[in-house]
């Protein structure tokens, strides 16, 4: 038995097939392990790691695999892992810069039937949901959403509606979220902590798995998503009671090259003020597709200072996916 798969959920918080009007077998077993290696020259290597862990959801009757985009992002190897011990290689066949999801087909038989899926609209989320991460059903967690809104995450990312759930599931990234008929309605991304009052809620942030609707032809058949790729800056960033401050920079990133600092605060975006991480990205993205100067005004030391951004498609900094 490996090491993830010693732990479990107290009985209390496992769905019981007796308590869920779905197959909770069939569930259970579309959630499957990936294990990812990465090379050490890779451009995500220092901040994603080298060797990555997670879930994916077979969604396909191929076999073909859900998963939560930054697992499989310039995979040199993936090897997937079922419930019943079967272990096969796969394929990273895209990852959506967009939308945080990725495809992984599996080079190899599973023998695991796709999870049903639905949409946000007609999705059943006011009671019980089920948070599945691999290992069976010692892994699998009732929860419930708490909140549903916009995300905007420090790495130039941004979701219009997003999900999150208590309590927190330990094994999230890539973790299947149900609905309370057993459908596929999210991808597992982060770990979140945040404020109620005087107490803190902790719980995780779900991907909407519709997103992978409209583009997973595209995924599938080119390796990537056909629609103009957004400008990147290379930021990470932060929102600070001085505002948007900049906490990191890419390396010769397009704004480290045009003389932004670690510090500075965002003002604008092409003469336009901006609050808050959503308005800021969607700022940046009207000005253009990658490739676009953008005109960012920042604050330092108590001055403003315009830089003109040259900015590039992130995705040719990555390595692509090679067939095993």
């Amino acid at each position: 038995m490996s090491e993830s798969t010693r732990w479990a959920f107290p009985p209390e918080l496992q769905p019981s097939a007796d308590d869920v009007d779905f197959d909770l077998a069939r569930a259970l077993n579309a959630v499957v392990a990936l294990r990812v290696e990465v090379a050490e020259d890779a451009f995500t290597a220092s901040i994603l790691g080298t060797e990555r862990v997670g879930n994916g959801v077979v969604i396909g009757d191929d076999g073909v695999i859900l998963t939560i985009g930054y697992l499989i992002t310039e995979a040199e190897s993936i090897w997937i892992t079922t419930n019943s011990g079967v272990v096969v290689p796969g394929h990273a066949l895209a990852y959506d810069q967009v939308t945080g999801l990725g495809l992984a087909m599996p080079l190899g038989r599973l023998d695991v039937p796709a999870v049903p899926r639905t949409d946000l609209d007609t999705a059943e989320v006011a009671g019980d949901v089920y948070v599945i991460g691999f290992g069976g059903r010692a892994h699998a967690l009732r929860a419930r959403v708490f909140a549903r809104r916009e995300f905007a995450g420090y790495w130039e990312y941004l979701l219009d509606d997003a999900l999150f759930t208590t309590p927190p599931h330990p094994e999230w990234s890539g973790a299947a979220l149900l609905d309370g008929h057993g459908r596929l309605v999210g991808i597992g991304s982060l770990f979140v902590q945040e404020a109620d009052g005087d107490d803190i809620v902790k719980g995780n942030m779900f991907v909407p798995s519709e997103l992978i609707d409209p583009i997973e032809d595209d995924m599938r058949k080119l390796g990537r998503v056909d629609r103009p790729p957004r400008p990147w800056l290379g930021i990470y960033t932060a929102e600070t009671k001085e505002g948007i401050t900049i906490q990191a920079l890419a390396h010769e990133g397009p704004a480290e090259r045009a003389g932004m600092h670690l510090g500075d605060v965002v003002r604008d975006v092409a003469g336009a003020p901006v609050s808050g991480l959503g308005d800021f990205y969607r700022s940046l993205w009207m000005q253009g597709p990658a490739g676009t100067g953008i005109a960012v005004t920042v604050a330092r030391a108590g001055n403003l200072r315009e830089l003109n951004v040259q900015t590039i498609d992130r995705n040719t900094l990555l390595k692509k996916p090679q067939l095993q």
